[in-house]
């Protein structure tokens, strides 16, 4: 079965990693904080605290929001329900603003019309890799006074107005699985600029232990003190993987490349396809696209799916709205609620995309599904 998405592993990533296994540290270590300082390089100099995995990475945001019982949180359903189940564990209300039909991403005048008195957060989601239209959102979460959070789990390595991702909300989140744009295996961050939310977020990862005398309660106990303020999570990245991310990190611009030369093609081969419409892209974005998202009309996707499937191409849809998981029917919420999101999601096929994609892998893709719906 050719893969929809696959980690892109080298000799290098083998020796980061064995040297890392040769060494003192298997955990916090070292390799931690040097990952974090590759990862900022990326989001323009915001740093960042490494986590371990993009599920953690939203609920430390959401931690470093400040976002708590009776507080809403505005994002887009076409997403993995992470993004919205992390602010629900929290005791929020999620609620689900409708997305732009052409990208995926969520519609700043859908989410600017459901702000309330009780909005803590506006969450958007890079859909596929493409930046959501962050100068929008930003107004609509200055007006209430919500943090931004970008859902940045696709997009590492794009660009929206020559800003990098990262740079662009006051918490952005990633994830280093397998398939996304580098990985660790499994793991996340989450970058902040602002001082006091970095802090929360790297706190809440730990316990919440407080290791600094300055700051804490009952600072002569001895040396070994260290005090819990606030309860946390052990969510730390074991120096281990942070070395796989350091290696994978220092290929990003190859990978980034190799992504953009794949995606030229597939809309070059595709685009006299019947049935077809293809991603789209704004201008002022540069995106580091982690899927291949089409849209299958005339109510075909199903059969499509099947057949290239069968065919051994491993397609995939991605997402189920969020609130139709059962989890969310039984708190109440409805299908319909977001008609966009639904009628994107019912035609949506992710077409295989990793770096180390050959040109003859893409063109067996290519050709079995046109051959499909010709």
């Amino acid at each position: 079965m050719l893969p929809y998405g696959r980690q892109s592993i080298d000799e290098s990533d083998v020796e980061a990693v064995a040297e890392v296994l040769r060494g003192d540290w298997l955990t916090t270590g070292p390799a931690v904080g040097r990952f974090e300082a590759e990862l900022a390089w990326w989001t323009g100099g915001v740093p960042c605290v490494s986590v371990t995995s993009g599920t953690a990475a939203l609920h430390v945001a959401y931690v470093a929001a400040g976002v708590g019982a009776g507080d809403e949180v505005i994002t887009s359903p076409l997403t993995f329900v992470a993004t919205a189940s992390t602010a629900a564990l929290l005791g929020a209300r999620v609620v689900f603003a409708d997305v732009q039909p052409d990208t995926g991403n969520l519609d700043p005048d859908a989410a600017a019309a459901l702000v309330t008195s009780r909005t803590r957060a506006i969450t958007a989601v890079d859909y596929a890799g493409h930046p959501a239209d962050y100068d929008e959102l930003r107004e609509v979460a200055g007006r209430c006074g919500a943090a931004l959070v970008a859902d940045a789990a696709h997009s590492l390595g794009s660009a929206y107005k020559d800003r990098p991702v990262g740079s662009l909300a006051d918490l952005t989140t990633f994830s280093f699985f397998p398939t996304k744009n580098v990985t660790t295996a499994e793991g996340g961050a989450v970058a902040a600029a602002d001082p006091a939310m970095l802090r929360r977020a790297a706190r809440f990862r730990n316990h919440g232990l407080v290791r600094e005398p300055a700051e804490q309660r009952h600072p002569d106990e001895g040396g070994w003190h260290q005090e819990v303020h606030a309860f946390g999570l052990n969510y730390r990245l074991p120096d281990v993987l942070c070395a796989l991310g350091i290696s994978q990190l220092r290929r990003l611009a190859r990978f980034r490349e190799r992504r953009a030369r794949l995606v030229a093609r597939y809309d070059t081969l595709l685009r006299d396809v019947p049935g077809l419409t293809l991603p789209a892209q704004r201008a002022y974005v540069s995106p580091c696209r982690h899927l291949y998202p089409v849209r299958i009309g005339g109510g075909r996707r199903r059969e499509v799916y099947d057949r290239m499937r069968a065919a051994g191409i491993g397609v995939q849809v991605n997402y189920v709205p969020a609130y139709w998981h059962p989890v969310f029917e039984d708190l109440g919420y409805r299908r319909g609620l977001c008609p966009g999101a639904e009628s994107y999601y019912a035609e949506e096929l992710s077409l295989p995309l990793w770096p180390g994609m050959t040109d003859a892998q893409q063109d067996r893709v290519v050709e079995t599904l046109a051959g499909i719906l010709r």
